[in-house]
């Protein structure tokens, strides 16, 4: 099982429409999905049609009493399962610590759904909290979105000092862009000549796109609805480029 964190500290980068994208193609792929919806707001437990579907409380879930495979959910593609948000997960940084075993606890809640799944995506609340280094500690590979702006490309670079300083060396950090809108010229600029802390990052973009936004409207992701579109693709590349990297069995 490979657990894919999507995180960034900015909010506001498209780091859950990536999340729920690459979930469904995963799927699609065959490979056994579960997204665990970290984040308190629960968006990607909408764009997916799971909101409410479990209710649970984030001091239960970190303490053991009550197991992540009970609050899984099934969505309506065939391997694709949700661990739905809760509004308790506010608290999660909190439980988590009350619960003890370090900064290993999120990843101790994960182990027993090896036996379920290929593939666990994590969309992570955007904050560098406690909860983030539990995430960290996790998490196989940390997913950047990353808008092609000097704030956006500062705040990625913070997200690797923090690794770094922490010292999480099986944790491979990987950004693409994300949001991209090719009227712009720095975005152009950006893409062409990539920032350094970029250039190991995916080759995939994707586009600022109205079909994008579009997923809350049709509580889906884009290439369930509109596949032929070209955010459609660049998810589907953006997949392929990702499968690629994990060495998926």
């Amino acid at each position: 099982m490979k657990t894919v964190a999507f995180y960034n500290l900015k909010g506001g980068v498209g780091k859950t429409s990536a999340a729920v994208n690459i979930a469904w193609h995963a799927a699609r792929w065959k490979y056994p999905t579960l997204l665990w919806d970290l984040d308190p707001q629960g968006a990607a437990s909408f764009y997916l049609g799971v909101e409410g579907a479990r209710s649970y409380k984030a001091g239960s879930l970190a303490s053991g009493r009550q197991a992540a495979s009970s609050l899984t959910v099934p969505t309506r593609w065939p391997g694709l399962d949700v661990i739905p948000s809760d509004i308790t997960l506010r608290n999660l940084d909190i439980k988590l610590a009350e619960a003890g075993g370090g900064k290993q606890r999120l990843r101790q809640l994960l182990a027993p759904l090896k036996a379920e799944y290929s593939l666990v995506l994590l969309d992570c609340p955007p904050t560098l909290s406690p909860v983030a280094e539990h995430i960290f500690a996790a998490a196989d590979y940390l997913m950047v979105p990353v808008i092609p702006t000097h704030l956006s490309v500062r705040a990625f670079q913070q997200v690797l000092d923090w690794v770094e300083q922490k010292q999480y060396r099986r944790l491979e950090v990987v950004p693409f862009f994300n949001m991209v809108d090719r009227r712009r010229v720095l975005h152009l600029e950006m893409l062409v000549k990539r920032p350094a802390v970029m250039r190991n990052g995916l080759q995939t973009s994707i586009p600022y796109a109205t079909h994008i936004e579009q997923m809350g409207e049709h509580c889906a992701p884009v290439g369930e609805f509109a596949p032929h579109t070209p955010a459609a693709r660049a998810f589907r590349n953006l997949w392929f480029e990702m499968a690629d990297k994990l060495q998926l069995q």
